[in-house]
């Protein structure tokens, strides 16, 4: 399980990936409507889509000539469940847990 949660917290912990999600809140989206809004490459995106999608917080699928994206809504069960067992963070606010992870973890360059 916390392998799961732990692929699921790195793919949450990028602001991109987090707004691609809200994105497909409101409903499916070809790959390259995921992209419009954002600043970077096609291929950059795909990457995003790819962690988003080996987490199983996404599914994608081709259909006719177009690869679709499709949020998974349960995929966030197990990451929500466990941060309710710690009470603080109840309703789940994925940027203030993002902010207290930084706070408290040092960075790669840290000893």
């Amino acid at each position: 399980m916390f392998n799961d949660l732990d692929t699921v917290f790195a793919a949450l912990a990028d602001p991109t990936r987090r707004a691609i999600l809200a994105m497909l809140l409101e409903d499916d989206m070809a790959v390259t409507d995921v992209a419009e809004p954002f600043e970077m490459s096609l291929a950059a995106i795909s990457k995003h889509l790819v962690i988003l999608t080996k987490a199983g917080l996404i599914s994608q699928e081709k259909r006719g000539r177009v690869k679709w994206c499709k949020l998974e809504p349960d995929a966030l069960r197990a990451a929500s469940v466990w941060m309710q067992g710690f009470g603080q963070f109840e309703p789940v606010n994925l940027d203030a847990f993002e902010r207290f992870l930084e706070a408290e973890l040092p960075t790669s360059g840290e000893a």
